[in-house]
């Protein structure tokens, strides 16, 4: 029960519009039996048949994600490479026609605006998928930026729908469905064709750390997607798949949720997203600060705990060594394919080396805990 309570409240990094909008599937969603939560200002799905069959049959089987709440963002024109490459902190430069690159967009401190991905059409054309509650800031920030570069904008959210397949029998749900190939299409790459005779995108792209798809789709459209990869899958024990189990997912995979383990406050290098900042390639927004940094050093870092009793931390829950705080947990939870609790948190940076002994704080008790090497279990992706 207690899970549930913790992904309702704290996945939220604004507060809650008064009235929540719904997606394309939300009637869907009530028709399967869905417990349907505030999420970014959006109705959402947490659960169907539970958090955790949900959690096994995505790591076993496959599993059907509605994420139509995430955002989507069209950037076009003459400029377009040489705006994003200002734009964003990975190197846009290295990306071919059809490539997928994750990265960030940072202010000029060095805090996070946004992790997303960016897909490219062409030299001139690009589309980025953003976080769902930050879609409005992030085009807003996209807008500002934008006004000395020759590109158009376009915020194509609303006309959006995106569902995200995701499991070992992923391939075989989705590949009769489509008028493309699935088998020469690699990780973190994308092509266009019809699913279920509806003109998309596909990306071999995920959360969870399984191989699978997620798909973008016209929004008027995805409801017979939706039916038709369902029934596609009842050979393969497909289930829906709601927000609780995608939180547990990419926590197993110690991957970054804005909100939580990135934000405006923290910096992308202490948050272990180096490896997606690369100063080499020029002056991008937020380098110089980030520079800075990493010159001087990180008074923290971000790092995996597992705990070595039972427990669950949770957000916030003060991690000790010695008795004395050296940090706080950003993101926790029951981890179903360990059987016992994991979290992620900041530390103090002597504090963040693999193996070293800490505790969390769980109801007045202090919890043995270790820092262990992300990811928690394996990643199955096909790189």
């Amino acid at each position: 029960p207690s899970i549930l309570k913790i992904l309702a409240s704290t996945c939220m990094s604004e507060e809650l519009p008064q009235t929540l909008r719904t997606t394309p599937l939300t009637s869907i969603h009530r028709e399967l039996g869905a417990r349907l939560v505030p999420f970014a200002g959006w109705n959402m799905p947490i659960q169907y048949a539970g958090v955790v069959a949900e959690h096994l049959c995505v790591r076993e089987k496959v599993g059907l994600f509605d994420v139509s709440h995430m955002g989507e963002i069209d950037i076009k024109g003459k400029d377009a490479q040489r705006f994003l490459q200002y734009l964003l902190s990975n190197n846009i430069e290295k990306m071919t026609d059809g490539s997928i690159l994750y990265t960030l967009m940072c202010y000029e401190g060095g805090g996070v605006v946004d992790d997303l991905l960016v897909h490219r059409f062409s030299e001139d054309h690009y589309f980025l998928c953003v976080n769902a509650s930050n879609a409005d800031k992030d085009y807003a920030w996209i807008e500002k930026n934008a006004a000395s570069f020759e590109v158009v904008t376009k915020n194509t959210s609303a006309e959006t729908a995106q569902l995200a397949l995701q499991g070992p029998r992923a391939e075989e749900v989705l590949q009769p469905l489509l008028d493309i190939s699935l088998h020469d299409l690699p990780y973190y790459h994308f092509k266009g064709g019809q699913v279920h005779n509806v003109k998309g995108i596909v990306s071999r792209t995920g959360y969870t750390g399984e191989d699978g798809f997620e798909l973008y789709l016209p929004a008027g459209d995805v409801r017979q997607v939706f039916r038709a990869l369902i029934r596609q899958g009842e050979p393969y024990g497909i289930q829906p798949i709601g927000l609780g189990a995608r939180d547990t997912l990419r926590l197993e995979m110690g991957y970054a949720l804005y909100g939580h383990e990135i934000d405006a406050e923290s910096s992308p290098l202490e948050a272990g997203l180096g490896w997606v900042v690369k100063f080499k390639k020029g002056k991008f927004i937020g380098s110089g600060a980030l520079l800075k940094q990493k010159e001087e050093g990180l008074p923290r870092k971000l790092v995996g705990l597992r705990l070595l009793a039972r427990g669950v931390p949770r957000e916030h829950y003060r991690v000790l060594a010695d008795g004395k705080t050296v940090g706080e947990v950003t993101s926790g939870t029951f981890s179903p394919s360990l059987n016992i609790g994991i979290g992620l948190c900041y530390v103090s940076s002597e504090h963040s080396i693999i193996g070293t002994r800490l505790e969390v704080e769980i109801r007045n008790q202090l919890i043995p805990a270790e820092v262990v090497k992300l990811p928690f279990v394996p990643s199955h992706v096909k790189k």
